[in-house]
């Protein structure tokens, strides 16, 4: 535990001496906030729109900007330069736990998403929203975005690992993309036509979504919830043991 804290510290400093690394995360997120709401604000009023359970568009959509803010963690291409660099090697010729090495920028990646998480939802109060589930709600969608930006940079530190280009970790990441549209990102998936209702189905990040919104919007529905944090926890599980093995056979 010792070896990843120390590990872990190391990698959030190397983000704070990098503040440029962290601007996209914040900003990409709060543009699609904005544009989506300016977009279609005007079609769901929450006063007449039964799904917003009387808040904005803002409300329905700021999940979407969390989950998106918390896939532009930068622990992977960070690994890639310690790789290019030869630093990597270095620290495996060490007595350091293999363990240490997956953990630690997993760990700080989570650190990183709880401040992003947070400022995020600061913001999108002046925007007029607000988390109808109060501070319980509050400190739960933290821990489930973190979780979720946990789990993707340890599939994006799997490329990294793998491939051990910056080129190729980057393209990694255009990944989430297909996969934010295919969920109720902007409708609920009752509404969508039933190709696409079947496709948002079967991803998982609907389910995380779809927990995000019941917290924002306060009609909590703990089913939901309690299925985006057990999809989180299977992934999780997943990402793990396949870096885990990915870095006992790293040559």
């Amino acid at each position: 535990m010792r070896q990843t804290l120390l590990l872990s510290s190391r990698a959030l400093r190397e983000s704070v001496r990098t503040p440029e690394a962290l601007f996209p995360t914040l900003f990409i997120p709060l543009f699609f906030l904005v544009v989506n709401v300016g977009q279609a604000g005007k079609i769901f009023p929450g006063t007449s729109t039964a799904f917003l359970h009387g808040q904005g568009y803002a409300g329905f959509q700021l999940p979407s900007s969390l989950l998106l803010g918390a896939s532009f963690g930068s622990a992977a291409l960070f690994l890639v330069e310690d790789i290019e660099g030869g630093y990597f090697d270095r620290l495996r010729a060490t007595p350091i736990s293999r363990t240490a090495l997956v953990l630690s920028r997993l760990l700080a990646e989570s650190v990183k998403a709880l401040l992003l998480t947070a400022v995020l939802v600061a913001i999108s109060l002046l925007l007029g929203v607000r988390v109808a589930s109060g501070i319980g709600g509050f400190l739960l969608i933290l821990l489930l975005n973190a979780a979720w930006a946990v789990v993707y940079a340890g599939f994006m530190q799997l490329i990294a690992l793998k491939t051990r280009s910056g080129a190729a970790t980057q393209s990694g990441g255009l990944v989430f993309f297909p996969l934010l549209f295919l969920t109720p990102s902007f409708v609920p998936r009752t509404m969508l036509t039933r190709p696409m209702e079947i496709a948002a189905s079967c991803n998982p990040v609907t389910y995380i979504m779809e927990a995000l919104r019941t917290l924002v919007l306060g009609h909590v529905d703990w089913g939901s919830v309690g299925l985006g944090f057990a999809v989180v926890a299977g992934l999780g599980v997943v990402m793990l043991a396949l870096n885990l093995r990915m870095i006992r056979n790293y040559d």
